[in-house]
C-alpha cells in the first residue's frame, strides 16, 4: 500500500470515528433531554388536573395537598404553581403566603415566556420561565393555572452534552496528532536514514546499503537506492579490471622488450662463468673448491634474474597450451633437478607419495613444470631454517588432486585473499607474480588451487585438474 493511500485511510478513519462518537453523544444527550420533558410535561399534566379539581371544587381548598406536591414536582423542574380564579384572585399555590391575594387578569400573559426578575432558587439557575395555562370545562372558563419552570435540568444536559461532545472532539484529535506525530517520525526516519547513506556514497563508500522495511514508496526508493549503489560497485569493479588489464597489458609489452634484451646477456654470462671456471681450475688446482662455489653462486644469481624475467614475459603474454599425456612422476622429477641444489642448501627435503597407478596428466609440460617450481619454491621459502615439504596426489572421477604441504609459517588470515593477486609478496626479494602466473596456468587448464593455511604449523595447497580435455 502507498503513502498516499495509508494518508487518506487514516484520515477517512479518523472522520468516521469522529463523526460515529459525536453522533453517539447526541443520541445519548437527545434521550436524555426528551426524558427530561416528558417528566416535565407529566408534572405539568398532573398540575392541570389537580387545578381543575381545585377550580371545580365548592369546597375549601387545602392548601396542604399542592405544598406537599411541590416538593416532588421542583424534581422535574416546577418551581412554583398557583392556580388563579376568574376574578384574579389567587385560590391555590404551592407558597400559602400567596393564598387570597389578587392578580390583575389583563397583566397575565398566557403561554410560554421568561418570567421577569425572577430568580430561581439556586445561584446557579437559569431564569424561570412562566407558564400560564387558561382552565376550561366545556364552555365555561374557570381560571388559570400559573406554573413558574426552571430548565435547569435541560440546560445541565445541553451543558453535558457540550462538554462530552468538546472532550470527546479533543480527545479524537489529541490522538489524531499523536498517531500523525508517529507517522511523521516512522516516515521521516528511514528518509533521513537515506539522506545519511546517500551522503556516504557521495564520499566514496560503496559498501552501504539501505534496509528495507516497506512495500511503500519509501520501501521502492530504498529498493532504488541499493539497486543504484549496487551498479556503482559494479562499475568500480569493472573499472579496477580495466585499469587493472590496462596495467598488466603495459608490464606484458614491458616484458616482452627487456626479454630479449635481458636474457641474451644472462645466457652469455652463464657460458662465461662455465669457461672462466674450466680455466681457473687449470690454473689454480688448490682453488678448486673454491671456484665452484663462487660460480655456483654467481650461475644461481643469474638463474634468479633469468627467472624473474620468465614470470614477467608468461604474466604478460597470451597463454597458448600445448598439452600433451605426461606422467606426474617423470614432470615433478624435472623439477626438483632444477630446484635440487637450491633445497639442500636451504635444508628442505621433498617427501613424494604419489600412487604408482596414477594415470598420465594431460598438459602443457612446460607450464606445468613451471607451476610445480613456484609450489617447491614458496614452500621452502616459507621454511627458513629448514624442514619437509610433501608432494602428493590422487586421480578420482576423472579429476587429478595434487598436494603441495609444508610445515612453515604458515599464511595470516588477512593476507590470504591477496596471494593470488600480482605484484603482492611478503618476502624482502621477489615480485610477487608466481603465484599469480600459478594460478593463471592451473586456469587455463580447467582447474581450480585451494589453498589451507595456519599460521605458524604450515600450509597446503591442493590443485584440481581433469584428467582429459
Amino acid at each position: 500500500m502507498n503513502l498516499n493511500a495509508k494518508l487518506v485511510i487514516f484520515m477517512l478513519t479518523l472522520l468516521v470515528l469522529a463523526m460515529m462518537t459525536l453522533f453517539t453523544l447526541n443520541q445519548i444527550s437527545q434521550n436524555k433531554l426528551v426524558s427530561e420533558i416528558q417528566e416535565s410535561s407529566t408534572a405539568i399534566s398532573d398540575i392541570l388536573q389537580k387545578s381543575v379539581e381545585d377550580l371545580t371544587s365548592e369546597a375549601e381548598v387545602e392548601t396542604s395537598q399542592l405544598a406537599e406536591y411541590i416538593k416532588e414536582a421542583r424534581q422535574k423542574g416546577v418551581n412554583e404553581i398557583n392556580i388563579i380564579n376568574t376574578e384574579g384572585e389567587i385560590i391555590d399555590s404551592s407558597d400559602p403566603e400567596k393564598i387570597g391575594k389578587k392578580r390583575e387578569l389583563k397583566k397575565i400573559e398566557k403561554g410560554l415566556k421568561a418570567a421577569p426578575g425572577k430568580r430561581g432558587s439556586g445561584l446557579t439557575s437559569l431564569k424561570p420561565y412562566n407558564l400560564v395555562v387558561p382552565v376550561i370545562v366545556g364552555d365555561q372558563q374557570l381560571g388559570y393555572v400559573e406554573i413558574d419552570l426552571l430548565l435547569d435540568n435541560i440546560r445541565e444536559i445541553q451543558h453535558d452534552n457540550f462538554v462530552r461532545r468538546l472532550v470527546a472532539t479533543c480527545v479524537i484529535f489529541g490522538l489524531g496528532t499523536l498517531l500523525i506525530i508517529f507517522l511523521a517520525r516512522r516516515y521521516t526516519h528511514p528518509i533521513q536514514r537515506l539522506v545519511l547513506d546517500v551522503r556516504k556514497v557521495a564520499a566514496g563508500d560503496l559498501s552501504v546499503n539501505a534496509p528495507v522495511e516497506s512495500s511503500d514508496e519509501i520501501g521502492e526508493l530504498a529498493e532504488s537506492f541499493n539497486e543504484m549503489v549496487a551498479q556503482l560497485r559494479e562499475r568500480k569493479n569493472l573499472e579496477e579490471r580495466l585499469h587493472e588489464a590496462e596495467h598488466l597489458s603495459r608490464v606484458g609489452q614491458l616484458a616482452s622488450g627487456i626479454a630479449h634484451e635481458i636474457r641474451n646477456p644472462l645466457n652469455y654470462i652463464s657460458l662465461a662463468i662455465d669457461h672462466l671456471k674450466d680455466e681457473m681450475k687449470s690454473a689454480a688446482p688448490e682453488k678448486r673448491e673454491e671456484i665452484d662455489k663462487i660460480s655456483d653462486t654467481i650461475k644461481e644469481e643469474v638463474r634468479k634474474a633469468n627467472y624473474m624475467v620468465l614470470n614477467f614475459m608468461n604474466y604478460g603474454r597470451p597463454l597458448k597450451l600445448r598439452r600433451s599425456g605426461v606422467s606426474y612422476r617423470d614432470l615433478l622429477a624435472r623439477a626438483l633437478i632444477v630446484l635440487k641444489d637450491k633445497l639442500r642448501e636451504q635444508k628442505v627435503t621433498v617427501t613424494i607419495d604419489i600412487p604408482a597407478d596414477l594415470p598420465p596428466l594431460y598438459c602443457d609440460q612446460e607450464l606445468m613444470r613451471n607451476c610445480l617450481f613456484n609450489f617447491i619454491t614458496n614452500g621452502a621459502q616459507s621454511m627458513p631454517d629448514g624442514g619437509e615439504i610433501t608432494i602428493g596426489a590422487s586421480c578420482s572421477e576423472g579429476l587429478f588432486n595434487l598436494t603441495f604441504s609444508d610445515r612453515g609459517t604458515g599464511i595470516s588470515a588477512e593476507d590470504m585473499e591477496k596471494i593470488f593477486q600480482p605484484y603482492f609478496t611478503t618476502k624482502e626479494a621477489g615480485i610477487g607474480l608466481g603465484l599469480a602466473i600459478t594460478e593463471r596456468i592451473i586456469k587455463e587448464h580447467g582447474g581450480r588451487i585451494l589453498v589451507e593455511s595456519s599460521p605458524g604449523k604450515g600450509t597446503t595447497f591442493t590443485v584440481t585438474l581433469p584428467q582429459s580435455v
